[in-house]
This record gives C-alpha cells, structure tokens and sequence, in this order.
C-alpha cells in the first residue's frame, strides 16, 4: 500500500460525517434549536479525527517529506494550499465550538452555527477532491518504494499514539473542573 491509501480511505469517513452534518444542520434549521450534544461531537470528531489524526499525518509526515524533495512549483503551491486549508478548518471548528458555548449560556448564536456548519459541509468536500485527485497522485511520484514503506510506517507509529493523546487530554480536562 502507499501512504496516500490510508489518507484516502480516512478520507472517506470524513464524507460520511460531512453528510452527517449536512442533515444534522438541514434538522436544526427545520426545528430552529441548536443540537448541543451533535455540535460537541462534530467538535471532537473534526479535532480528534480530522485535524489531529488525518492532517496531523499529512502535515507531520507526508507533507514534511514531500518538501525534502525538488517539487514542482505547482505542488508545492498546491502543498502550501493544503496547509492553509487545516488552518482555515481549525479556525472554523473554534468558531463552531465558542458559539456551540455561547448557545449554552443562553444567547442566540443558532445563526454562527448553522454558517459554521454550512462551512464545514461545503469547505471539507473541495478540500478532499484537492488532495485526492491532485496532489497525492503527484506527491506519490516523488518517493521511492522504499520511502513509502518508511512512511507508512510512520503513519502506524503516529496513529498508535492519537487514543493515547485523546484520553489523556480528556483525563486531564476531567481533573481540571473538579471542584
């Protein structure tokens, strides 16, 4: 397998929770009430999963890679997009969870919700056609077998870690609100 296999097929459980979202967002527009519980594990989903996961191994280790070798301008401006993109997604999902918060305290943010959600459900499809119908399939010409076994290698190291990292944080959130 090559390391863009696994980012691919994390990619497809990204597009069956972006359909989530979109009727979970289609639901809360009908009834006019903000889902709390869906919006925090929409949250958690796109952090855990999508960021910290799936571009945790595109940023740390496949796009690390990819900027030793003599890209072509246009990957590389691809690659610098890509980036960007994880950025604007982790802007997005902040500003999901700050009014997810502010709901809870009783101001009316259904609107900064729903557009979060809009969002999140138009920006991830177009982000994933880029990755997975250009810049992996050109990414991919730039290593060896050997240098995509050591990567694939990674990405096992890298996920062992993730539930690790995700229950120790929720751990150390559970000790810090205790009274």
């Amino acid at each position: 397998m090559k390391p863009i296999g696994p980012l691919m097929i994390e990619h497809r459980l990204i597009e069956e929770m972006v359909e989530i979202i979109k009727q979970k967002t289609e639901e809360m527009k009908s009834t006019k009430a903000i889902d709390a519980v869906f919006i925090d594990a929409t949250v958690d989903f796109i952090r855990t999963y999508a960021d910290k996961t799936h571009h945790g191994k595109e940023e740390d280790i496949l796009f690390r890679e990819c900027a030793k070798k003599s890209m072509s301008e246009e990957d590389m401006k691809l690659m610098n997009e890509l980036i960007k993109d994880h950025t604007f997604s982790r802007k997005i999902v902040g500003e999901l969870e700050e009014a997810r918060i502010n709901y809870l305290k009783g101001n009316d943010t259904f609107n900064i919700v729903i557009e979060k959600l809009d969002t999140i459900a138009t920006f991830y499809p177009q982000h994933i056609e880029k990755e997975d119908k250009v810049f992996f399939p050109h990414s991919d010409e730039y290593f060896t077998e050997e240098e995509r076994q050591a990567m694939l290698k990674e990405f096992q190291e890298f996920d062992q870690q993730m539930i690790h990292e995700k229950y120790k944080s929720v751990v150390e959130g559970l000790r810090d609100t205790r009274i």
